[in-house]
């Protein structure tokens, strides 16, 4: 098995596939990647020769963020909105959607399964 950036590469997938395993590399980067290091797309990762494995290694460690140092920038970067009590920064804070979208009806994701119906105006004589 194959580990790049801290991360076992599964062995029976294509490289492009396999390389999105890391956070941070999708398929299209990985694509470029393996362009980069003139590695056959069409390979899996259990065919890869170790010079090839440690080619992409290098150029993925040296290249790009990923991994935890790409998740401690993004982590920071929501700081940051927060701290400067940015909209995006507020919308953060509580939990509700930043880009935008809707929350009248959906954002369940965002806001958990809470769902509240508005009852009748009117209340019920209790029964004595």
């Amino acid at each position: 098995m194959v580990r790049i950036a801290g991360v076992n590469i599964p062995d029976n997938k294509k490289i492009p596939y396999a390389l999105s395993y890391i956070y941070g590399v999708g398929v299209s980067l990985a694509l470029d990647i393996l362009k980069e290091a003139k590695v056959d797309r069409e390979k899996r990762s259990k065919e890869l020769s170790a010079q090839e494995v440690n080619k992409l290694r290098e150029i993925i460690e040296n290249q790009f963020k990923v991994e935890g140092e790409l998740r401690r920038e993004i982590t920071l970067n929501i700081k940051r909105l927060k701290d400067i009590n940015s909209y995006r920064g507020t919308r953060h804070k509580r939990n509700l959607p930043v880009r935008g979208q809707r929350t009248k009806t959906n954002s369940r994701t965002r806001r958990g399964n809470v769902r509240k119906t508005m009852m009748s105006g009117k209340r019920k004589m209790e029964k004595k």
